[in-house]
């Protein structure tokens, strides 16, 4: 037995106890949580070190051994049907869509990646909805990284530009960046200053020693200015008006960005969704590189979903590209714009849809959701949501992290082993597209040999 997995009998039932469990709620993906587990009403009763949201998640996920694992039409079919006719519409489609993935393992979303390459389909994560411009960024102008233990342990200057985290990312502060004491931050946040930016004050406002209040769609200007002080550049004093943040103010942050020992900039989907996107990123992760030139900087996305990070990695290895991956010629292409979900789907492209872990039909634009509404849908989750009633197959999986064992990687791009609470007669996702995956392939070896022997019965009748 797992030395982190205490089973116990009490008067009120059989209790196991997981040291070490992972949160898969965000990106923070903290694997520090102790696990009360109750295994005859297989539920979680206590999660010792969960933020708010991370006790909400742990809460609401209760075994249901009524629930069928598959659906066709509504109706409860056996897994093997459902997969069969899954394998089917794959196949007969000239134009399917895989979107999806941050929200199970990385062996799951490996399974995706096989499944859309022999269907010669289109490829797509959740990224493409928020981080999707930073992930051009990168390519455009790289990246000064780290993890979050080297934060922890030596950053004295952090900003958070365009994000929440006192909402978003609870423990993003208290864990890993503002308040930990570190191996040279003994002294926790008195060791640290604490810059915030953002078009208004949020419940992350009273953790900073300073707040920019920037205008809003004018990151890139501000930005920018910053470069500019950073490299010695005099400013014109009315950059105020065009970011809303006083020179003098400006010019003290950029001395101090310079002079810091360690300074790590964190930066939210408020930079990539508003005007600029990439290029918004483009200039903070330019900054960070300007940096460099005096002291040790760094700069990191925040990212929401628990796996979203194992997905863009998992895609990357397999396919060069992060996301808005096109596999219709044989080999894989990178066009955002083109192959990502919204536009295949707002413009009317796709002709099938493979959903894993994720719910478009409850967030996308109104075109989106329509078209997916008349196409065949296979959707996997962990529960019902909009994309699951609307799907002709439906399947019921197991929820990582609780019942499914793997492997997700936390925003910094750390991989971590999961632990699991409590079983489930529910499969995994990745055991569905295991077998969807085995059944694509004998139904494509039979096409290829079908049409074989037509040609050559073609040419023998010639």
């Amino acid at each position: 037995m797992d030395d982190k997995v205490k089973t116990a009998e009490t008067s009120s039932g059989h209790v196991k106890v997981v040291e070490n469990a992972t949160c898969t709620f965000c990106g923070c993906v903290c694997d520090d949580m102790v696990l009360t587990v109750d295994l005859d009403q297989k539920k979680i009763t206590k999660a010792k070190n969960a933020c708010v949201l991370g006790r909400a998640w742990f809460a609401e996920h209760v075994h249901e051994d009524n629930v069928p694992p598959a659906l066709l039409d509504g109706q409860p079919v056996s897994v093997e049907a459902a997969i069969e006719e899954a394998a089917r519409i794959l196949v007969e489609a000239r134009f399917p869509i895989t979107y999806g993935l941050s929200d199970t393992t990385c062996e799951a979303q490996r399974e995706a990646v096989a499944i859309t390459d022999m269907i010669r389909g289109n490829l797509d994560t959740t990224t493409s909805v928020c981080h999707g411009p930073s992930g051009l960024a990168f390519q455009g102008i790289g990246e000064s990284t780290m993890t979050l233990g080297e934060v922890k342990n030596r950053a004295d200057l952090v900003i958070y530009w365009g994000g929440n985290p006192a909402e978003s990312h609870p423990r993003h502060f208290t864990r890993y960046a503002v308040t930990p004491k570190g191996m040279f931050t003994p002294n926790g946040k008195k060791d640290r200053y604490v810059v915030l930016v953002d078009v208004r004050r949020t419940p992350s406002a009273p953790v900073a020693d300073l707040f920019l209040q920037v205008k809003p769609g004018h990151d890139f200007e501000l930005a920018w200015a910053l470069r500019a002080l950073v490299r010695g550049r005099r400013l014109d004093p009315g950059i105020e008006e065009a970011t809303g943040i006083p020179l003098a103010t400006l010019t003290d942050l950029a001395a101090r960005m310079k002079s810091c020992r360690y300074g790590v900039l964190f930066f939210g989907m408020g930079l990539t969704m508003t005007r600029g996107r990439h290029f918004n990123s483009g200039a903070v992760l330019a900054l960070a590189t300007d940096l460099n030139e005096y002291t040790h900087f760094v700069a990191k996305p925040v990212r929401g979903h628990g796996n979203v990070t194992g997905a863009d990695n998992v895609v990357s290895w397999q396919t060069g590209f992060p996301f808005g991956v096109n596999f219709s010629r044989g080999f894989p292409r990178f066009n955002p714009g083109e192959f990502t979900t919204v536009d295949t789907l707002s413009r009317g492209d796709a002709d099938a849809a493979l959903i894993v872990a994720s719910d478009p039909a409850a967030n996308f634009p109104k075109a989106a959701i329509e078209h997916l509404g008349r196409i065949p849908v296979i959707s996997l989750d962990a529960k019902e949501t909009a994309t699951s009633r609307l799907a002709r197959v439906a399947f019921r999986t197991a929820t990582y992290g609780i019942s499914v064992a793997g492997t997700v990687y936390r925003m910094d791009d750390v991989p971590i082993t999961l632990r699991t609470a409590f079983e489930s007669k529910l499969p995994s996702d990745e055991d569905i597209l295991t077998a969807l995956r085995t059944r694509i392939k004998a139904l494509l070896l039979a096409r290829g040999q079908a049409a074989k022997s037509r040609s050559a019965a073609t040419r023998t009748a010639a």
